[in-house]
């Protein structure tokens, strides 16, 4: 049995017959990206399931931060890589046709979606025109093969809160996904104070948000009760 094989095995074993509520991936396996067909046996039995795959990214410091270098530096393949290919998973999965095929799939992104929520606009208008900057490849059918508007595959994901208590990203990643597709997280135990202060931080910020009681109650355990099935 190969590694692809063995892979799916246990994840049918972990969802489908014991008693783990999601499965987690991330964002690369020994540098290749998820959106290979190897591993869409995984995503077919986390659909099948119906319990969601959890998304952490794991670029490592060997990923450099420039085509003429050999390592990252300053530590950004951490602080703003990870956001940079959990972004880059994302599009991978929704053009390689992943999500379209297995629809009910629910993936759950850390850090409120990374950098989707933020450049949607960029996002939208810039990848309209599919295919325009490439030459050797045909990209004229991933559009139309979507089904529906590129900016609402992005939004079938969920996304975390983990943004260690940042107001700004957490409005705009509400903004963009919604209060039924966003679920309290915080990072501990990482953080200042053994997690703690991210916690406290991040439930500050939902407190103070302009929004419904019944929307904050969403955000904080029904939608958690409801993908976990809980």
């Amino acid at each position: 049995m190969n590694a692809p094989d063995a892979a799916a095995k246990e994840a049918e074993r972990i969802l489908l017959r014991g008693n783990a509520n999601g499965l987690q991936l991330h964002t690369n396996v020994n540098g290749a990206c998820l959106d290979e067909p190897r591993f869409f046996p995984i995503f077919e039995i986390a659909a099948k399931s119906g319990k969601p795959v959890l998304l952490h990214p794991a670029r490592s410091p060997n990923v450099p931060d420039f085509p003429a270098e050999k390592k990252s530096k300053y530590e950004i393949w951490a602080i703003l890589g990870w956001p940079y290919e959990t972004s880059c998973t994302m599009a991978r999965l929704i053009f390689s046709g992943v999500t379209t095929r297995l629809s009910d799939l629910k993936i759950l992104i850390h850090h409120l979606g990374a950098m989707i929520p933020f450049f949607d606009a960029r996002l939208d208008t810039g990848w309209a025109t599919l295919g325009s900057r490439t030459s050797d490849e045909d990209y004229s059918g991933v559009l139309p093969m979507l089904g529906k508007p590129l900016m609402d595959c992005f939004r079938d994901f969920y996304a975390d809160t983990a943004l260690c208590g940042g107001r700004i990203g957490t409005v705009c990643g509400l903004e963009f996904y919604g209060a039924d597709h966003v679920l309290f997280a915080s990072d501990a135990p990482f953080g200042a104070e053994g997690g703690a202060s991210y916690i406290r931080e991040t439930m500050k910020v939902i407190a103070s948000l302009d929004i419904a009681k019944a929307d904050k109650e969403k955000i904080c355990y029904r939608n958690a009760q409801g993908l976990f099935k809980l």
